[in-house]
């Protein structure tokens, strides 16, 4: 079996045995592009779902999509919490996000694509995501809160979008122009 499904399958850390892979910015054309479905199960997407915990927990982030780090594939990573404190961890491959409802909140948001910049951005605070694992078995993951804004977040990246799409008037114009700021193409 490979060590890196092994590892996962057994409850270790995960992104213990991944590596740390540089992070996509704001302007490359992966983040604008929507990701490809995911259709080899083997161990290449375990070990691509290993290097991206570590790349997450490397930039101290809470979510992260493959496009993230170059890689034009439908998966995300997540170690979240909810606005109970309550841990979220996981991944989801091919996802789609088959609800997004509830209250609207404008909240900070911040991206690793995006590092140091936030803006206010409005979000559903209830999600809820339906995919695959690693080994191609269903899953459904509920967000609220917190988390729902990363699974939508992480979502919108999967679809070629970042959370600057979604800010509007003043906010999106403070944030592109920092962007800028920081040498990014955007």
């Amino acid at each position: 079996m490979d060590r890196t499904l092994a590892v996962m399958r057994h409850g270790s850390i995960p992104g213990a045995s991944g590596r740390v892979r540089t992070l996509t910015l704001l302007g490359d054309p992966v983040l604008h592009t929507a990701c490809e479905e995911v259709t080899d199960f083997g161990p290449e997407l375990g070990r691509l779902i290993e290097d991206m915990f570590a790349t997450m927990y490397a930039a101290q982030g809470v979510g992260l999509a493959a496009n993230q780090i170059g890689v034009s594939k439908r998966v995300f990573v997540y170690d979240c919490p909810d606005d109970e404190d309550v841990r979220h961890l996981g991944h989801v491959v091919n996802p789609r996000l088959v609800e997004a409802d509830g209250v609207t909140v404008r909240g900070p948001e911040g991206c690793l694509s995006l590092p140091g910049l936030e803006a206010g951005t409005p979000r559903f605070d209830h999600a809820v995501v339906e995919g695959v694992d690693l080994r191609g078995e269903p899953v459904r993951v509920h967000g609220s809160g917190w988390f729902a804004r990363c699974l939508q977040h992480e979502c919108d990246h999967l679809e070629g979008g970042v959370y600057t799409d979604r800010v509007t008037g003043w906010r999106r114009r403070r944030v592109l122009r920092a962007a800028a700021r920081a040498s990014w193409n955007v």
